[in-house]
């Protein structure tokens, strides 16, 4: 059996450390994504047809209400009090697109955490874990889900360049966002990671 030499173990644990130190960076930028956005987190009734329409109908509402809510505000913190706030006017609007629709389900809004894969939004990708995001929840929520970013105000209509990651993520951060094809398996190993996070935190 062949046995390695010193320099070669200790370039061999070099290049592990050096892997570990890499990731555990990549892995606190992603915590700090986390800790910076506000999402939103529109699921159907079901899956048929008729049901995801309804959904992207109400979608539509929901982001018009939205448009110029956050532009005051400096912070995630002070965008989910702005959304809390705003409760009722996304509640009268959601549930008089489902009435015009001749729908008669229920919908219920909140401000909440919830745990998302990791995704993909046209040129950025959100790494998985928990968020806090504006959930719209149409009847049974049975459905496929859509989502989007309200903070900074990415997904809202005639979204501007003050609306972008930019303007919130550091530098670090918006490098991880936008090159997933270069992190792809950092994405998949925070993911692997926090899954077994969530379902440790059920038991």
């Amino acid at each position: 059996m062949k046995r390695f030499s010193k320099w070669q173990v200790s370039l061999l644990f070099g290049l592990i450390f050096t892997v570990l130190m890499s990731f555990f960076s990549f892995y606190s930028s992603v915590a700090q994504i986390r800790q910076k956005v506000l999402r939103l987190h529109v699921l159907a009734n079901s899956d048929s047809e008729e049901d995801q329409a309804l959904k992207l109908k109400v979608r539509d509402r929901i982001l018009v209400c939205g448009e110029g809510l956050f532009e005051q505000a400096v912070n995630v913190a002070a965008a989910e009090e702005t959304a809390r706030k705003n409760l009722p006017l996304f509640q009268a609007a959601a549930e008089d697109e489902i009435a015009r629709n001749g729908y008669a389900y229920s919908v219920r809004i909140e401000v909440a955490p919830v745990w998302f894969e990791t995704r993909s939004y046209d040129d950025f990708t959100l790494p998985a874990g928990e968020y806090e995001a504006i959930r719209v929840l149409i009847g049974e929520a049975n459905g496929k889900n859509w989502w989007c970013v309200m903070f900074p105000a990415v997904c809202v209509p005639a979204a501007s360049e003050k609306g972008s990651l930019s303007q919130t993520l550091s530098g670090d951060e918006l490098e991880v966002v936008e090159n997933q094809p270069k992190y792809r398996f950092r994405f998949k190993a925070v993911e692997v990671i926090e899954d077994i996070k969530k379902k440790l935190g059920k038991r």
